[in-house]
């Protein structure tokens, strides 16, 4: 059954009292040194345990387990953010988490999770091997898989995050969100539309991977290429059946897609300018402001950018200093 916007507002006010013992409200604050109007503000989910928005949804899912899911524990696919915010997330509550990671993946990473007391199993070549043992895991074990976005209640644990915005910035007319698989944008473009429905919610995604932009173009699941990006977060395929096509579809008002070097120097002005360090997701959102800015489209009101992550690894600085940096003789 199609999720409705209400459906998925519905689920995120919900999902917004379920998370809040453990997940504060995340502060907004001015990009002064980018808009020295005032009009640009940055959702700071880079501040929350994880340093990723993330945990918002892995905290709602697990906490939505039965008995018997939470005796037998969950197993998660991932090399960065949602095996961290699952770690964490399962920890809380008491329930025994294995993340699958791809055997290269670096050791921070996988010290990220570890840390916060999941365990870590490495398998495979790429993201894809990896994912297919934690399925073949959780299925051979009775344990739960969690997606990073194909799951209603993950996605109404993003979506808490447009409630806060409403609260946050009254005079909010455009909200700018890097978009993956769709979990971000689809719980937040819905429960801002229920709540306020004349603020824009613009999806941004990069040249080098944008399947659900394709998707929602096409009106139905389709595959897309996937190229190198400096925005790892949003990188990769989408699931034929995943049920954040729908909200994406009805609550998303425009599509925008940016290249590398916009996103890499976008990236690098929240760094040197606002003193912040993000992930390349977050230079996507904001590469896509900052063109529209030029352009006189987001000149009137309030607009703001989801700070998603704040997880860089050292090679990704390393690479956008090298292309912004400017070397005086």
């Amino acid at each position: 059954m199609k999720a409705t916007v209400s459906d998925v507002a519905r689920t995120a006010q919900s999902a917004l009292v379920t998370i809040r013992p453990l997940l504060p409200i995340t502060p907004v604050r001015e990009a002064l040194a980018l808009a020295p109007d005032g009009s640009l503000f940055l959702k700071m989910e880079s501040f929350q345990p994880t340093g990723s928005f993330k945990v918002r949804g892995a905290v709602n899912r697990i906490a939505a387990l039965s008995e018997e899911e939470r005796a037998a524990g969950v197993v998660a696919a991932s090399t960065g953010n949602h095996g961290a915010a699952v770690a964490f997330a399962a920890r809380a509550a008491g329930v025994r988490a294995s993340v699958v990671v791809p055997v290269d993946t670096p050791a921070g990473r996988a010290e990220a999770i570890e840390s916060r007391g999941a365990e870590v199993i490495r398998f495979g070549a790429e993201c894809g091997e990896a994912e297919a043992h934690g399925r073949a895991l959780a299925e051979r074990t009775g344990r739960v898989f969690l997606s990073p976005y194909n799951d209603a209640l993950v996605m109404a644990g993003q979506g808490t995050i447009g409630l806060e915005l409403a609260e946050q910035i009254p005079d909010l007319r455009r909200v700018y969100v890097a978009v993956g698989g769709g979990g971000l944008i689809g719980g937040i473009g819905c429960a801002l539309k229920d709540v306020k429905p004349g603020v824009e919610v613009i999806g941004c995604s990069p040249e080098a991977s944008y399947p659900m932009h394709a998707s929602v173009a096409a009106g139905r699941w389709v595959d897309t290429p996937h190229l190198s990006t400096l925005s790892l977060a949003t990188a990769g395929g989408l699931e034929e059946d995943t049920v954040t096509l729908n909200p994406c579809m009805d609550s998303v008002d425009r599509w925008e897609l940016v290249g590398e070097a916009d996103i890499s120097r976008a990236t690098y002005e929240l760094i040197t300018r606002e003193r912040m360090m993000v992930e390349g997701a977050v230079g996507v959102a904001l590469a896509v402001w900052q063109r529209e800015r030029a352009a006189g489209v987001a000149a009137e009101g309030s607009s703001c950018i989801v700070v998603c992550g704040g997880n860089l690894d050292a090679q990704h600085l390393r690479t956008i200093l090298a292309e912004n940096v400017e070397v005086k003789p």
